[in-house]
């Protein structure tokens, strides 16, 4: 598989048709490995690092570092964003004392918000929000409910996952005190699948140890494998 996705150097074979792998793919299947390690893909990032190790197959080895510099630089803007919506959500947080004077139907609140209806729709159903009804059925939004659909587009544009926000709401209703970001990023022993963005501060900050990694691997590699050495 590593071969049709050119993620390693073509082998040579022998005349029965086995491969031969040397040192080379040893180190790129080495390399691989610690890139796809955790497979972050908000902004292009899993592209970018595949990019990354087939610049590397193909011994393009500076190209593959100056690659992995601009991963690293937008991991870091990632990681401030997501550092981000947890500093919005503890302010927003501060202000559900307010009395819940104002009441906006879906489609008014879906406008103030600037997210659509459907998106509102997928929130509720994933249980982030249980929205009231008034008497003619229709859904009302109260202050509070719209703080708390503030916190859940700043999580998610900071692409937490919806099973981390859920866990983060449903512990703060027994624990107002309790750490969001503790919450964002450790799942309990009850979800079953965990993905990267369930974890995201903690993904991300491993996709960064592993590009620096990576930039070391490069190196040696080039050193190793460039024509003529470096």
């Amino acid at each position: 598989m590593y071969e049709d996705l050119e993620l390693i150097p073509k082998p040579l074979r022998r005349p029965n048709g086995y491969r031969i792998f040397t040192d080379i793919h040893v180190d790129q299947f080495r390399l691989a490995r610690t890139a796809f390690q955790i497979e972050v893909l908000q902004n292009g990032l899993r592209n970018n690092i595949i990019d990354v190790v087939k610049l590397s197959a193909d011994k393009q080895y500076d190209e593959a570092i100056k690659l992995t510099h601009r991963y690293i630089q937008t991991v870091s803007g990632e990681i401030t964003n997501a550092n981000e919506a947890v500093d919005i959500t503890k302010i927003l947080l501060q202000r559900f004392a307010q009395e819940n004077t104002v009441f906006l139907k879906r489609k008014e609140v879906s406008s103030a918000l600037g997210i659509t209806m459907d998106t509102l729709r997928n929130w509720e159903m994933n249980g982030l929000l249980k929205v009231k009804r008034s008497e003619n059925s229709y859904r009302v939004y109260s202050n509070k409910d719209i703080q708390e659909l503030k916190i859940i587009k700043s999580l998610r544009c900071a692409n937490y996952s919806l099973s981390a926000i859920l866990r983060m709401i449903n512990s703060l209703t027994h624990n107002p005190e309790a750490n969001i970001d503790q919450l964002l990023n450790t799942p309990n022993a009850r979800e079953n699948i965990v993905s990267v963005c369930d974890q995201l501060i903690v993904s991300l900050n491993i996709a960064k140890e592993n590009a620096e990694i990576i930039i070391d691997l490069l190196r040696e590699m080039r050193s190793k494998y460039s024509n003529p050495p470096l």
